[in-house]
């Protein structure tokens, strides 16, 4: 708990309430109203809980007015220029960076548990041909608590280590598995001798007639987009998996409600409402006309990909995001794809427009994302799958924290009652 050395004072109905506050070592003081209830008799009220803080965490920080995002400490822009995504999964869960032995240990553990059970193979079938690949991710995550059952009990730290590593690993083969089982493709298996990312783009693109060979641009690419999605503080999937677990559910069940709540639209569709919104646009020409539409106040219309519920200057992701982008496109070209050829002058136009940089619309993680994804061959139906691949170690971060936390205790909001009173039933031949 953050250090607490004043206090603020509530007045209700003449009387005084003293509420301690707590001094973080990064961003706003925080009133505990933990004995409110108790001692005055009211609840908070805040929908959404957009100033309020459910927990004490020490593994990621965000100043959006600032454009700051911090993993135990260290900028978002220097792990993903300096080090990879196993490495930040590994700061993630400790809360150091590994020496050189650990990393080994550590990469091997993950390497050497990436395939899933063969009898997976067959809850596959289970699906319709044509069902949405995070319908499917949804279904098998919480369904691995089935075939990995001696790694469920929350209150054994070696099961907790063994769930970990088992998520971590198999994420991609289950996205993977995910996506051939929508084209009606052979499942491929993982390799050892390739890294994270390359075998994931090797399990998504590699048939059987002939082996797929990865560029080490698309993988460094691929890469960067798991790092920059790996963990975003309190948001919406991060504390259903705190709300899941608080009740003491397995880790496999709290993950897959995650990934149920990373499905929403207005969460990890972000990239995918992008790249429908290109598509809309359709040709380089009509570009002029979707931006006046956008700064319209009248036009219902939006850019999206453009600005952040959090960051109010720019996305720290971004700056990254957008170098990976010009490296990916350069390699592919865009010459003849229609999609990428808008987003390029999209961009452009949107940055020397005055109006987006006044309030401050900015392209952010999921535009460039979306750009990249596209150009890699991945379907819209397939990024938000990646998006939840690339965020399941901080999910099990904060799981980890929250289950080793010794004043945990499960989540209760409350709420402002607005139904009816108490009333008598009657029966029905008195209604009227």
């Amino acid at each position: 708990m953050a250090e607490t050395q004043k206090t603020a004072t509530l007045t209700l109905d003449g009387k005084s309430y003293e509420l301690p506050v707590h001094s973080p070592t990064e961003g706003p003081d925080v009133v505990d109203i933990r004995k409110l209830y108790s001692e005055a008799g009211v609840f908070t009220y805040d929908p959404g809980f957009t100033s309020t803080a459910a927990c004490d965490s020490a593994i990621t920080y965000i100043d959006g007015g600032e454009g700051v995002l911090l993993h135990r400490g260290y900028p978002i822009g220097e792990l993903a220029a300096n080090s990879h995504y196993l490495e930040v999964c590994y700061l993630l869960l400790h809360g150091e960076l590994p020496t050189a032995a650990q990393m080994e240990t550590f990469e091997s553990a993950i390497t050497n548990h990436t395939m899933v059970h063969e009898q997976m193979h067959k809850f596959f079938s289970g699906f319709r041909r044509d069902a949405h690949p995070m319908a499917i991710m949804v279904g098998v995550v919480g369904a691995m608590s089935a075939f990995y059952h001696d790694s469920t009990d929350i209150s054994d730290p070696w099961q907790r280590e063994v769930a970990t590593t088992r998520l971590i690993a198999k994420m991609p083969t289950i996205a993977a598995m995910a996506f051939k089982y929508t084209t009606g493709q052979p499942f491929v298996y993982p390799r050892n001798d390739l890294d994270y990312a390359s075998n994931f783009l090797r399990m998504c693109f590699a048939v059987p007639a002939e082996d797929y060979v990865v560029n080490p641009i698309l993988a460094r690419a691929m890469d960067r987009i798991f790092t920059l999605h790996a963990d975003h503080e309190q948001n919406a999937s991060t504390s259903t998996v705190r709300l899941a677990s608080s009740s003491g559910a397995n880790p496999f069940a709290c993950i897959a409600a995650g990934i149920a709540c990373l499905w929403g639209p207005a969460h990890g569709g972000a990239n995918q409402a992008c790249l429908e919104m290109l598509q809309e646009i359709g040709t380089v020409d009509r570009i002029p006309e979707f931006i006046a539409r956008a700064k319209d106040k009248n036009d219902p219309f939006r850019l999206m990909g453009f600005g952040h519920r959090v960051y109010k200057n720019f996305d720290p992701r971004a700056t990254v995001m957008k170098q990976s982008a010009d490296e990916v496109l350069e390699l592919l070209g865009v010459e003849n794809n229609p999609i990428l050829q808008v987003a390029k002058e999209l961009e452009a136009a949107a940055l020397a427009d005055p109006y987006f940089a006044e309030k401050k619309l900015f392209p952010n993680v999921d535009f460039y994302s979306g750009i990249i994804l596209e150009a890699m061959g991945f379907p819209t139906s397939m990024f938000t799958p990646i998006f939840a691949l690339s965020r399941t170690v901080g999910w099990i971060s904060q799981w980890k924290e929250m289950i080793e936390d010794p004043s945990m205790k499960i989540g209760r909001p409350r709420q402002l009652y607005t139904g009816a009173t108490q009333r008598a039933y009657t029966n029905v031949e008195d209604r009227g």
